[in-house]
């Protein structure tokens, strides 16, 4: 499930999803969760290792940004060996189409080495198979705007605001109109071709700062 490059809107995990798979004697735990931040993955690997105590290895991946966005991501192979499980399970997360999304694994040993190759297999195949299953719920970034309009075209500035899914807050009333609204990420630069056209150029959007 890919985002919406129109609204800025994208899939996150709704919830947290576990897969447990037997892999040549060796246990796997695979969760996979919701993180909009470092310390998001962190706290749900704590909590991975507090629900499954005793683990030989727990391995993690996260991306706290928009799919497949590399800006905010982290693994760690948890000495296993180097690029066979936190690797694997990243390039899961970042093919999935889901943003703001951890996984973590823990690994219980069987007794057989699985050799390179297989941990990879097993540490990326938990994660695809937990995100196949995990629910999602749609994310919208907003950008905080002001709007300064002349008053015989506020009505239809207002109407375009609702056509590119925006939301009209505080309003002032001067020389001019001031709108604050509230713009999906993805119609930001949209909102500048559909202001100006709406008034012939006497329109003018300006992004708020915090």
């Amino acid at each position: 499930m890919a985002g919406d490059r129109m609204t800025g809107a994208y899939p996150v995990p709704a919830s947290t999803v576990e897969v447990r798979e037997v892999v040549r004697g060796s246990r796997f735990i695979t969760l996979v969760g919701h993180a909009a931040s470092r310390d998001d993955a962190l706290r749900f690997v704590a909590q991975l290792r507090e629900r499954h105590p005793g683990a030989t290895h727990y391995c993690w991946a996260f991306n706290a940004g928009a799919p497949g966005s590399t800006a905010h991501v982290g693994m760690s192979d948890a000495g296993e060996p180097h690029g066979t499980a936190g690797r694997p399970m990243l390039s899961a997360l970042l093919h999935s189409g889901l943003g703001e999304v951890v996984t973590a694994s823990a690994r219980f040993y069987g007794g057989v080495k699985l050799g390179t190759g297989g941990l990879a297999r097993a540490y990326g195949g938990g994660a695809k198979k937990a995100l196949q299953v995990c629910p999602t719920v749609k994310k919208t970034t907003w950008i905080p705007v002001s709007i300064k309009v002349p008053y015989e075209v506020v009505d239809r500035v207002r109407h375009l605001l609702g056509t590119l899914d925006a939301t009209i807050g505080d309003q002032s009333f001067g020389a001019e109109v001031t709108l604050e609204a509230m713009v999906p990420s993805g119609q930001r630069r949209a909102l500048d071709g559909a202001v100006a056209e709406a008034t012939r150029g006497r329109g003018v959007v300006l992004d708020q700062k915090d």
